[in-house]
């Protein structure tokens, strides 16, 4: 007996057409064009250029600037994710609890992470100024300190300074995710513990963290990479400096291009850089998928 064949259903691959068409143009050529010009001696301003294999990989990699980048890339997302996690997780079980106004305290919280980051930036430049600026003058008013603190221009204080502003920008995005997810937590399995006896901390432990943790996970993955690919925060507010004391991947990348015109360098920056997140990635999701697979 012959099979019938299966009606393919083109009208659905037309729909999605335009998409698609978006994100190769938007994704997958500059990926693919930038792995091409990482092997190349493409040039800024020289229309010419020649294949030279793996030359400027090897120039990066034998850059002490390109590690110093590295790391402060990595303390800069753990200090950022570490301190977004902490205040927005924080901020979401607090005002899951709130039992009136639940929606003024949301909205209030989540009112830095609305405002685009350049604006951003520019605020807290200005409120930071080592002049003029509104805190520095209110710390030495205050007899905190004798003079005026230069935050975005002392090296002992500027990444401390520029993390502290990330946090504060970036953690209403994990209240609000958070506190979504808590909201779908059955309220009859925090009454069935408190009839057993469970303690607050048991709770906690056994019930809210079992059905949040998958979303945390997500939420992990997206702000690492976000985070780590933040340009516009450090570049606005430091440039990279002091002394490329704030100088991440993004900024030695961006400068590599611009300021030294050699394109096809910054583009083997950005292709080790793309290798590195992948492979972050792939840890994440590796745990991610475990958890779900002990959920079952």
């Amino acid at each position: 007996m012959m099979k019938r064949k299966e009606k393919v259903d083109y009208a659905r691959w037309i729909f999605v057409l335009p998409a698609l068409l978006v994100v190769g143009v938007l994704l997958i050529y500059p990926i693919f064009s930038s792995l091409y010009y990482s092997m190349t001696s493409k040039h800024l301003i020289r229309l010419t250029y020649d294949f030279i294999g793996m030359a400027n990989y090897k120039e990066v990699l034998t850059d002490p600037n390109f590690y110093k980048a590295f790391l402060n890339s990595i303390l800069w997302t753990i200090g950022s994710l570490l301190g977004q996690l902490f205040i927005g997780f924080t901020a979401a079980l607090a005002i899951n609890r709130v039992k009136v106004g639940k929606g003024i305290y949301r909205t209030l919280m989540i009112i830095p992470w609305a405002f685009p980051s350049i604006v951003i930036a520019l605020s807290w430049k200005w409120i930071l100024n080592g002049v003029s600026g509104f805190i520095p003058n209110m710390l030495v008013q205050l007899g905190i300190c004798s003079e005026l603190p230069q935050f975005l221009s002392d090296s002992s204080l500027v990444f401390l300074t520029l993390i502290f502003i990330n946090v504060w920008f970036g953690a209403p995005m994990i209240m609000v995710n958070v506190l979504s997810a808590l909201q779908t937590i059955p309220q009859d399995q925090y009454e069935a513990a408190q009839i057993d006896g469970a303690s607050k901390f048991q709770q906690f432990w056994f019930i809210t963290v079992p059905h949040i943790k998958i979303v945390v996970g997500l939420l992990v993955v997206l702000r690492t990479i976000w985070v780590f690919n933040n340009f516009d925060i450090i570049y606005l507010l430091t440039g990279g400096g002091p002394a490329n004391a704030t100088t991440t991947m993004p900024i030695y990348a961006y400068n590599m291009g611009w300021n030294t015109k050699l394109l096809g360098r910054s583009s083997a920056v950005t292709m080790l850089l793309l290798a590195f997140l992948l492979l972050v990635c792939v840890v994440y999701f590796t745990i991610i998928a475990k958890w779900e697979k002990e959920d079952k």
